[in-house]
């Protein structure tokens, strides 16, 4: 990040929709469009030539889509931060995009302030899967693998999940605040903060989405 300008590579195989982006992001003081790539190659090509600080990724484009680009370019730039950017909600393109080390989902009908609140928090390091189908898809998938979830994670904690602790992890995943857990659970708000805090700090991550994601990561979610 030179002078405190913030690098953005566009990926999309459609120029009409880099070009808009461009649009947007160009006129921010702090953000600059230091690319452009319309196939998962070109978007490997021209990361590891400019260094971006933050991708925004298609996922359908020529050759190879945008998830195994992404994957392709963390290997070489594990510091960049990359952004789904899709049309489409699929479970498939959310837990993919995780998998690959995305930080964020967004779908394109997103508003641009929005886009650009998304990509300031993720050059922050947050992670910023907020949609709606998005934290319901990470839930559903938390949900199916529960019964196997402490087993597979009791080799990469050192301290494994109770199963009380899973089931606060499961409705964090849906979005439901500390007070909605507690009245779907039967127990007390400040029983259910308490889980929270241990979550977070099992995981070493400082909010729920980042303990949501970490945990599809590493394998809750197969």
């Amino acid at each position: 990040m030179d002078n405190g300008i913030a690098k953005i590579l566009l990926v999309d195989d459609q120029p009409l929709v880099r070009q808009g982006m461009k649009y947007i992001i160009g006129a921010q003081p702090d953000l600059e469009v230091a690319g452009e790539a319309g196939s998962g190659p070109d978007a490997v090509k021209v990361a590891l030539e400019q260094h971006p600080q933050l991708i925004l990724m298609d996922v359908q484009m020529p050759e190879f889509n945008g998830i195994e680009a992404a994957r392709r370019i963390l290997e070489k730039l594990p510091d960049c931060k990359i952004v789904i950017l899709t049309t489409f909600d699929t479970e498939e393109y959310v837990l993919e995009g995780i998998r690959a080390g995305a930080i964020g989902y967004l779908l394109k009908d997103t508003e641009p302030e929005e886009l650009l609140t998304a990509i300031r928090a993720a050059l922050r390091g947050e992670v910023i899967f907020r949609t709606a189908l998005a934290g319901k898809l990470i839930g559903q998938a938390l949900q199916r693998q529960g019964d196997n979830a402490s087993d597979s994670m009791t080799t990469k904690l050192l301290q494994p999940f109770t199963a009380r602790e899973l089931e606060v992890l499961q409705q964090m995943a849906y979005g439901l605040r500390n007070e909605e857990i507690a009245a779907k659970l039967f127990v007390s708000e400040s029983t259910v903060k308490t889980h929270v805090h241990r979550i977070l700090q099992k995981f070493d991550v400082q909010d729920r989405t980042q303990a949501v994601v970490y945990a599809i990561r590493n394998g809750i979610v197969e």
